[in-house]
């Protein structure tokens, strides 16, 4: 099939679901969907996250992406002769709309660009490099948008709150393709340091370029440092900067059980007096491992403030987020219906 029929059928199946238009032929025996999607939402109510990314075509193949250094902020490609890969990416890109449950934790591939469309700063470009964009920092970029968009219109509610950043001094701890990091600049933070393990390629990968594409005219200073989780008094950089930030974001950091500890050490560390954690994270590697997380972080000084389960793909008949109570474990969840929920939490030092 040519590709812009690909891309033509692509559209209008998502389309369909996402506007609950789909023709059932029901003459030959197949049924509509009940009224109601998991938990519950209505159907016409499923509104994704995920429609935020869009794939964009690739700089170079993904087996010769370098791994040390980003290209130069002026680079693209002009060769979009590969239509496979463009169709396969464009498919991979709607699977959330077609089969909701099975909603990605990350998102994109090594060598892949994706367009990050934010409805308060636009088209914002994301290098992943030998990284994926992980579905939690999404939804801390997405809260921060919201809380500066209410604020500035004088519309801030208590709920959204908890993401102002205006003033504020970030850290973000493993930071990957660092999309909070760079949301939270645009929404004037102070000052925003960005964070990731000595030995990632990020550093000068990803991070480098999506400071670079996406950061040019903001007001905030913003840094990209080397830290590993726990290595705090003898590196100079972390003795400087014990207790300098008001908000630390770890957004899908949990999935090495033997880094917790360590992780909350970083953590307390850095935070400063009155300052606040955010804390997201998927079930893709499961629910136990995320509540040993929060029992190393209450068992070191640290104490949860607020804590909710929420869908990454339905939104309210108001448009809000549908939430659950957080449970640590959860009867009957398995791997084909955890994955459409995170866990969101706001930590602060226990006094």
């Amino acid at each position: 099939m040519p590709m812009i029929l690909q891309k033509k059928c692509i559209f209008h199946l998502v389309y369909r679901v996402q506007h609950n238009t789909t023709t059932w032929n029901t003459s030959k025996g197949a049924s509509p969907p009940s009224g109601k999607g998991s938990e519950g939402v209505p159907w016409r109510w499923i509104k994704m996250l995920h429609l935020r990314i869009r794939p964009l075509p690739r700089l170079q193949p993904a087996s010769s992406i370098p791994t040390q250094s980003a290209p130069p902020s002026d680079f693209h490609n002009e060769d979009n002769s590969n239509d496979d890969d463009s169709a396969e990416d464009l498919f991979s890109a709607f699977l959330p709309h077609l089969f909701p449950d099975d909603a990605p934790s990350f998102h994109g591939d090594p060598g892949q660009r994706l367009l990050y469309t934010s409805p308060r700063y636009g088209d914002l470009e994301i290098m992943l490099f030998a990284h994926f964009l992980w579905s939690a920092a999404m939804v801390v970029a997405e809260g921060v948008e919201k809380a500066d968009t209410l604020a500035t219109r004088g519309e801030l509610d208590a709920d959204t709150a908890m993401w102002m950043v205006r003033g504020e001094r970030v850290l973000e701890l493993g930071a990957g393709t660092a999309l909070p990091s760079i949301i939270c600049a645009r929404a004037h933070a102070a000052a925003v340091t960005i964070t990731d393990h000595p030995s990632s390629p990020a550093l000068t990968g990803a991070i480098d370029f999506n400071i670079r594409r996406n950061l040019a005219a903001t007001e905030a200073e913003v840094m990209s440092q080397p830290h590993e989780w726990g290595m705090l008094e003898p590196d100079p950089w972390a003795v400087a900067h014990r207790g300098a930030f008001t908000r630390i974001i770890a957004a899908d950091c949990y999935w090495v059980r033997s880094q917790h500890e360590n992780l909350v050490r970083s953590m307390n560390w850095f935070l400063a007096p009155g300052g606040k954690i955010w804390v997201v994270a998927g079930f893709h590697t499961g629910r136990a491992i995320v509540a040993w997380f929060f029992e190393t972080a209450m068992q070191n000084g640290l104490e949860i403030e607020r804590i909710y389960e929420r869908d990454l793909i339905a939104t309210s008949e108001d448009g809000g987020e549908v939430r659950r109570e957080w449970m640590p474990e959860r009867e009957g969840e398995g791997p084909e219906n955890r994955r459409r929920w995170c866990v969101v939490a706001l930590l602060q030092r226990r006094e």
